[in-house]
């Protein structure tokens, strides 16, 4: 070792040492600061609460109501937790059977399978007064097997299975028995899906591709299945499904901390051989109650006694579900663990499982801000993982979709009835604009739509396009990912240490009798047994209970000492929440003491290699997508001309994709020359490409695909038709309409002969312009804005995506000063009869050709394409192609919405050039360089040589 070497490892310990030192520094102020705002937020709302019940004082004649009251809802409250008892009872001796609200058929058992699984295919009978659109395609619903029972997706009328069926889909369900099959793994598990879908698909064969729903682990196990089986699903929509299993933000998920906490995978082995051989789902179930104990330990019960006359009823319902936990094989669980929770092999790890990236059918990915189990950034930092650019997503071909909640918790997602009719029907109701929409990454919004009689409530729906970095910065960063690896490693260490000492031993000292015992006195299965009718103590309780509700006699709604009631159980709560805080502030402190620790003896961060390489499979598919501008049709320019409108318009609405499906679905029902749907969306991916990549040079290179007058006046009569309310927009879509006018040199519609805007106004646009869907846009004839501070473009397109937030972020828009001595830009009268210029194609023939332009050097800022001179092209080689543009003083005007000042060496077929240049004979048209997305200052104030 050289000592240069040796001072540069000791430079990168101590550097390694002093950022560790930082990060637990800071990671203690936010810990107190979160424990601070927490705890003064409680305290108000309890002088609030105790304020508001000191007002008014209760009398004698409340006590006694309010006593009378309360030794009532106690009986009820006691005898409601008996039959929940008695009614997991009868649900084990029956067998464990599936728990759905809906009638339903069994189609195929998957243990009548080559490789036998417990999971098995239901078909849901419609009810009495619900019709089945055979035409629509069918739903399958998957059930998660999380450790929980079955028929979450349906054990209520308001759910996924009730609103598929509300919306006249054909609807199965995927079910689960409480045991595994001997031997079951999650190979055989995928093989016997695969099968029920190819049976649902064989049953529809006109119908189209089935829309597979997975909820949390049946989420991701889809993910999984469709990317071994792309040709299976028409539409992916997973629920809630954790996928980036390392993400989240410190001071807010403690979930994903439990392993590393716990020395990593060994205690499921552990489980595992307690059980022998089968893991007992109840400790999934009680980790999830552990994560919130006000509910789990007060508030549920509270809310059940204080409204014991309506709770009740779905209170057995849901307990039914949640105190029945279900059985895993060893090797299922193990798998689960080591792999995904544990190693992060899905997407981010080191020998994915399988590539996601394989997936062909739209995704759907629906989260909440109020998951603790699976918040956001597990949901939805897979995109970033594997698309580590919008370039790279587009290219792709990809739809992926998402869609958050604000404050619905982990099952509420799935369970809750107001989730059910607002975010489930309109995802189902939303089926074919989704299978519309082009590739890229989308947002969907639903948007209350107040009803004027108060009334229903209804909804819209549309869609904005998003960034890669709207995704990372969900996220805090990927600092902590190292320490994640650690946690892997360590896990192997123990779980191999475990597997030579204790394992051999244990496993045969375990029998079944043995294993069934220790399940059934877990303390989870014991608390709720204790109220069972098998207890002696409470035989008296039963018909105690059927006494009270015949005599029952609620107290007032106003009787003062309610408020007292709801001010103790709130002051519980908040100390029930208090001691949750402390408590998962201590465990993320002490998981990035110990190893973070353990990161530091490692040595710094390594540069990825990613940051140090150009990627030049983007180059070359840039120099492919630059060849194809000029080529194809009508039906392209088409497609073209409707993508660069939703560009500028920032949204696609529901309505406008259906009306296009429709639309489609009637042309060619009469004419079968009409492309199929593979073909169209082959052609609209390779536009949308093109749009995303060059989006003013597609517009600039439309005459191409549309050589006739008359073609093109048809083409833009069918797109306004798609979308009038296109027709009635300011901004940037209006400035696009008049712009597609005047490149195809077509009289300008009614809507379309607003004045231009003056270039000072258009160089700031107002930030409610700005859309986070796509980068800013410079207004044409706009002056130059100053460049984002970036990398080099080579750099920013290799970033990963979890370092890529510092790189994308736009420079604010600002209105840049003049050069010295330039003149004032004037605006450009729309009246104004200009030189016309001669017709592009016809330009070299008329004009000797001139010196070869080089080849512009491409590069991607901020995930957006751009191009600039290899070296200085000469002034008189270009000449201004917007109608807007700037004054004969400047050397090189911006060509567009996101030109630069380089060079354009024809004058495309516009109608409107600037009168200086057209005194002299326009340029030969050779290669068109690619344009930058920004453009420059000017570097002198000289008229060129024209």
């Amino acid at each position: 070792m050289s000592q240069e070497t040796f001072f540069a490892q000791q430079e990168d310990c101590f550097s390694s040492f002093h950022n560790y030192l930082q990060h637990i520094g800071k990671l203690q102020r936010l810990q107190a600061r979160n424990l601070q705002d927490n705890l003064r937020r409680r305290q108000a709302d309890s002088l609030q609460a105790l304020a508001e019940c000191s007002a008014q004082p209760p009398g004698a004649a409340d006590w006694s109501d309010y006593l009378s009251d309360f030794n009532q809802r106690t009986l009820l409250f006691w005898d409601t937790l008996r039959q929940r008892a008695d009614n997991t009872l009868h649900h084990r001796q029956a067998g464990y059977p599936v728990l759905l609200k809906f009638d339903h058929e069994l189609l195929l058992d998957g243990r009548d399978l080559p490789a036998p699984v417990n999971y098995s295919l239901l078909r849901i009978l419609p009810g009495p007064n619900q019709m089945t659109d055979v035409s629509l395609p069918p739903v399958i619903v998957i059930d998660p097997r999380g450790g929980h029972g079955a028929g979450i997706g349906g054990f209520k009328e308001e759910s996924e299975i009730g609103e598929s069926l509300r919306a006249g889909h054909p609807t199965y369900f995927i079910s689960f028995s409480h045991s595994s099959e001997p031997g079951q793994t999650l190979s055989d598990i995928a093989l016997a899906q695969a099968r029920f879908i190819e049976l649902v698909t064989e049953r529809h064969a006109q119908a189209g591709k089935p829309v597979l729903i997975g909820n949390c682990q049946a989420g991701w196990a889809l993910m999984g299945l469709a990317a071994l089986r792309p040709e299976l699903p028409g539409l992916l929509v997973v629920v809630g499904a954790p996928l980036s299993y390392w993400a989240g933000v410190n001071g807010r998920n403690p979930m994903r901390y439990a392993g590393g906490l716990l020395g990593g995978a060994w205690m499921t082995r552990l489980g595992s051989d307690l059980g022998n051989g089968r893991f007992d789902g109840t400790w999934l179930v009680n980790n999830f109650e552990i994560l919130d104990p006000s509910h789990a330990l007060w508030s549920k019960y509270y809310e059940l006694f204080s409204s014991i006359d309506s709770e009740a009823p779905r209170f057995l319902d849901f307990e039914r579900w949640w105190g029945s936990p279900n059985l895993f094989n060893s090797e299922e669980i193990e798998t689960i663990v080591d792999e995904l929770f544990i190693g992060n092999r899905l997407t981010g790890g080191q020998g994915t499982l399988t590539d996601l990236r394989q997936i062909e059918a739209p995704v759907v990915v629906f989260c909440s801000y109020g998951d603790n189990i699976t918040p956001p950034q597990q949901a939805l930092n897979w995109i970033a993982d594997l698309y580590p650019s919008d370039l790279a997503l587009h290219s792709s071909g990809r739809t992926i979709i998402y869609l958050k909640h604000a404050s619905a918790g982990h099952l509420g997602i799935f369970v809750s009835g107001q989730v059910a009719r607002r975010e489930h029907r309109q995802l189902i109701g939303a089926i074919d604009a989704i299978k519309a929409l082009p590739p890229g990454l989308f947002e969907l919004i639903i948007d209350d739509v107040p009803h004027p009689d108060g009334g229903t409530q209804a909804y819209k729906v549309h869609f904005e396009s998003r960034r890669i970095a709207d995704i990372i910065a969900e996220d805090d960063g990927c600092d902590d990912e190292r320490e994640f690896e650690l946690v892997n490693r360590v896990s192997a260490i123990n779980s191999t240490f475990y597997d030579w000492t204790v394992r051999p031993w244990l496993s045969r000292a375990i029998n079944e009798p043995t294993a069934e015992q220790l399940r059934q006195n877990h303390p989870f299965h014991l608390q709720r047994l204790a109220w069972s009718s098998l207890n002696p103590a409470l035989w008296w309780l039963s018909g105690t209970a059927k006494q009270v509700r015949h005599q029952r006699q609620p107290v007032r709604h106003d009787n003062p000492l309610l408020a007292w009631q709801d001010f103790v159980s709130g002051c519980v709560e908040n100390t029930l929440d208090t001691w949750r805080d402390l408590r998962d502030a201590g465990q993320e402190l002490a998981f990035h003491m110990f190893y973070g620790g353990l990161s530091t003896l490692a040595g710094g961060q390594q540069a990825s290699a990613a940051e140090k390489f150009v990627s030049e499979r983007e180059r070359a598919l840039l120099e492919r997508l630059y060849e194809a501008l000029p080529l194809g049709g009508a039906r392209e320019a088409a497609i073209r001309i409707l993508l660069l409108l939703a560009r500028a318009s920032g949204r696609l609405d529901k309505v406008m994709l259906e009306s296009i499906v429709k639309d489609y679905r009637r042309r060619a029902s009469a004419d079968p020359h009409i492309p199929d749907v593979a073909s169209l969306r082959e052609i609209t991916r390779q536009q949308n490409l093109l749009v995303f990549a060059y989006p003013e040079e597609s517009l600039q290179t439309l005459p191409e695909l549309l050589p006739e007058a008359a073609e093109r006046r048809r083409i833009l009569a069918e797109v306004m038709d798609i979308e009038p309310v296109w027709q009635h927009s300011d901004g940037p879509l209006g400035t696009l309409w008049r712009r597609l006018f005047e490149v195809l040199e077509l009289p300008p519609a009614d809507f379309a002969r607003l004045p231009l805007e003056e270039p000072e106004a258009s160089a700031a646009p107002a930030p409610a312009e700005a859309s986070a869907a796509t980068p800013a846009v410079a207004p044409e004839g706009a002056l130059p804005v100053p460049e984002p501070k970036v990398r080099p473009a080579a750099e920013a397109a290799a970033v990963p995506a979890s370092r890529q937030e510092a790189l994308i972020e736009p420079a604010p828009a600002v209105v840049p000063e003049l050069p010295a001595g330039a003149p004032e830009p004037e605006a450009v009268e729309p009246a104004a009869a200009p030189v016309k210029a001669e017709p592009a194609a016809k330009a070299p023939a008329e004009a000797a050709p001139a010196e070869a332009t080089p080849k512009p050097h491409i590069r991607i800022r901020a995930n957006t394409v751009i191009a600039e001179p290899a070296e200085a092209q000469p002034a008189g080689a270009a000449t201004p192609i917007a109608a807007e543009a700037s004054p004969a003083p400047l050397e090189a005007a911006p060509a567009s919405t996101e030109a630069s000042p380089a060079p354009v060496e024809a004058a495309p077929a516009s109608a409107e050039a600037s009168p200086a240049p057209a005194q002299s004979a326009p340029a030969p048209k050779t290669a068109k360089p690619r344009q930058p997305r920004r453009p420059r200052k000017p570097t002198s104030t000289k008229p060129g040589n024209k």
